[in-house]
């Protein structure tokens, strides 16, 4: 993480004023949260909507932050640390975060896309920590806040940082890949997020390709070659790229896909007789592994480190998340976000799996997706096959149109719709029995992965 004088912290954030009697003073680290405050830290207030975090300075110092940076209009500054005075606190944190980055000297991926991204990155990483000290966007930190804060927690003998890099509207992927200026861009795919804000795919693709605008002179784009939207927009630009899909005009395409309980196995074009395996659930998967293979390759890895490298990744948590359930069940979380794209793959997946009971999804509300949200929902319902999976399980309002697209060919008998979430488990309760696969699925805001731990064993 950054270690630096308080001089050149100033210097480096473009800092106003700091008393020279603190110059030298040695910050370690820096944070934004008071709960999450380490010894040394620098402590960096910033101005929300709904909260000032000049107001928990002191609650910083007495969790070990040995300087603030303050905003140079906010009354009340401390007086028992050092105070680095700053225009505005978030711009300063950002500066600060792109005078870092430009002196390290470090290779870095940028992965952006509708869905799989943080499944990428994860996959990226595990290739990549084969052979090179690896960091990676922890959690959600993707935005205009998290990934600076991600930059500076980057030690300087990192050779690769893996970057997430997310966006709701035009512009914010411009300014994170200008900060973080990446070696390697990665669009996953395209889908129907954010279709509030951006107003159609041809939107949504748009915004996704502001990721080569940092890229650097040399460096490669490796996206979704099936994707007409990107393909066309790609041919006028003058980059070097990588394909990876399903058609064979990709540069990397899988030969074979076998889906198993515990995971994925697949063989690809570029290496016809090594067989992979993904400890992760769900054929769309490969299409992130193939990214990451090509990014891999751009590395310089060998086969055999990536075949390591996939075999052992450990994807973050809520991302169809295998766990045992009570009464020999199996659970599938998937609950961490969903999109039209997400939702098929993962009902494919519960179609795909073997099973010796009985296969119920529980599918909520898919936010953000502008006009066309009820065709989506109900889409979405239409989608599950009646032969392949028992009971049909929505919540919300949105989730009811999932449930009226699916009773168009299901019976009325296993169909659910439930408003109330206790309600929702406790019929769930009466249903579930040993063998039975329960997929649960939905937008974050729907906090779905409350029906998964009313079922962990």
């Amino acid at each position: 993480m950054i270690k630096k004088t308080l001089a050149q912290i100033k210097e480096m954030a473009n800092g106003e004023k700091l008393d020279s009697q603190h110059e030298n003073v040695v910050i370690e680290g820096v944070s934004i949260d008071t709960r999450t405050i380490s010894p040394g830290n620098l402590y960096i207030p910033i101005i929300g909507e709904t909260f000032n975090g000049h107001q928990f300075a002191q609650a910083a110092i007495e969790n070990g932050a040995v300087a603030v940076l303050w905003g140079i209009d906010q009354p009340g500054p401390p007086q028992d640390v050092p105070v680095l005075f700053v225009k505005d606190t978030l711009e300063a944190l950002q500066t600060l975060a792109k005078s870092y980055r430009d002196s390290l000297s470090i290779k870095v991926i940028g992965i952006t896309g509708s869905n799989g991204k943080t499944t990428t990155k994860d996959m990226v990483a595990s290739v990549l920590s084969t052979s090179m000290h690896v960091q990676k966007t922890e959690g959600n930190f993707n935005n205009h806040i998290g990934l600076p804060l991600t930059i500076l927690r980057l030690k300087e003998d990192t050779q690769v940082a893996v970057l997430e890099m997310g966006m709701s509207a035009f512009g914010e992927i411009e300014f994170l890949t200008l900060l973080a200026r990446p070696d390697v861009a990665v669009i996953t795919n395209i889908g129907e997020s954010h279709m509030m804000d951006l107003g159609s795919r041809e939107g949504i693709a748009k915004a996704k390709l502001e990721i080569v605008d940092g890229l650097s002179k040399e460096g490669l784009l490796i996206y979704h070659g099936d994707e007409p939207l990107l393909t066309e927009q790609v041919k006028g630009m003058d980059i070097q790229t990588t394909t990876f899909g399903e058609s064979k005009r990709n540069d990397f395409y899988p030969l074979s896909i076998k889906q198993e309980n515990e995971g994925t196995y697949f063989t690809i074009n570029e290496q016809e007789n090594k067989r992979f395996y993904l400890p992760v659930l769900g054929k769309h998967n490969v299409n992130n592994a193939m990214a990451a293979i090509a990014v891999a390759r751009r590395l310089g890895l060998s086969w055999d480190q990536i075949e390591k490298g996939l075999h052992q990744i450990k994807i973050t948590n809520m991302r169809l998340e295998l766990i045992e359930g009570i009464n020999g069940t199996k659970l599938i979380n998937d609950a961490y976000n969903a999109s039209p794209l997400s939702m098929k793959a993962a009902i494919s997946l519960v179609h795909d799996l073997q099973t010796s009971g009985k296969k119920i999804v529980v599918l909520g509300d898919m936010l953000e997706l502008g006009d066309q949200e009820n065709e989506y929902h109900e889409e979405v319902g239409r989608f599950i096959e009646p032969d392949k999976i028992e009971y049909v399980f929505t919540f919300g309002t949105l989730g009811e149109h999932i449930a009226s697209g699916a009773k168009e060919h299901f019976p009325q008998d296993r169909v659910f719709s439930f408003q109330d979430k206790q309600q929702l488990i406790e019929q769930l309760r009466n249903l579930l029995s040993e063998g039975d696969i329960l997929l649960v699925k939905g937008s974050r805001g729907m906090k779905l992965e409350e029906v998964v731990f009313a079922f962990k064993k």
